[in-house]
């Protein structure tokens, strides 16, 4: 089970203005594995006492933006992703 501080822009703010929601199955499978790779390789991320493989982990994003709890931004004026908590989010982001 991942935290919900685990998925942030990396500063703890919310996005920015002029952020935009993809749906994740408008992405090619490699673009949205890349994004979930990314975001399961940082430092820092916390399961808990548990201890998970990559593919595990991976599997358990994946799941999560299926049910549409976790959400794909992408800023195109810093050309980045980000994964976030639908609940976490500005009304109408």
């Amino acid at each position: 089970m991942l935290l919900q501080s685990d998925f942030h822009s990396g500063d703890g703010q919310a996005p920015e203005e002029g952020v935009i929601r993809v749906p994740y199955d408008r992405l090619s499978a490699d673009a949205l594995d890349g994004i979930i790779e990314e975001f399961v390789s940082r430092e820092g991320t916390d399961y808990g006492d548990y201890n998970y493989s990559f593919d595990d982990k991976k599997e358990q994003v994946r799941e999560q933006i299926r049910r549409g709890q976790v959400v794909i931004l992408f800023d195109p004026v810093g050309e980045t992703c980000q994964l976030a908590l639908l609940d976490q989010l500005p009304p109408g982001l």
